[in-house]
């Protein structure tokens, strides 16, 4: 499991990113699982991912709509398969609007340049 926190802060809430292999729904939740066990994960806002699979792609918002869609696409530009990826949102107070998208996407693109689609 990779982790970067502490990547992108925008009026008060905080972003990190984490991801690792993956190949079911089941290692998505589990995946998900042991990331909440550490504290501050457990108290994010938002654990958002995305993962492309054999069978289908997959995804959950966490509350964030439409943030698994733009981790999902990607990973479809990428072809990364077998590979979740988890943005994790720390709410700050202030609605950021289009700007939330954006750094999801900045997120995933900081994890694939530090942590390579090899996991």
């Amino acid at each position: 499991m990779h982790v970067f926190e502490n990547i992108i802060s925008d009026r008060g809430s905080k972003y990190a990113v984490s991801g690792g292999p993956c190949r079911s729904e089941a290692e998505a939740r589990a995946f998900l699982k042991e990331l909440q066990r550490r504290k501050k994960f457990a108290k994010a806002t938002h654990n958002s991912w995305g993962l492309l699979t054999a069978q289908a792609p997959l995804k959950g918002d966490d509350g964030e709509s439409g943030a698994g869609m733009v981790i999902l696409r990607m990973l479809e530009r990428e072809a990364l398969h077998d590979h979740i990826i988890v943005v994790t949102r720390w709410y700050g107070g202030k609605h950021l609007g289009g700007d939330r998208f954006r750094h999801v996407q900045e997120a995933v693109r900081i994890y694939l340049a530090q942590a390579g689609p090899t996991g």
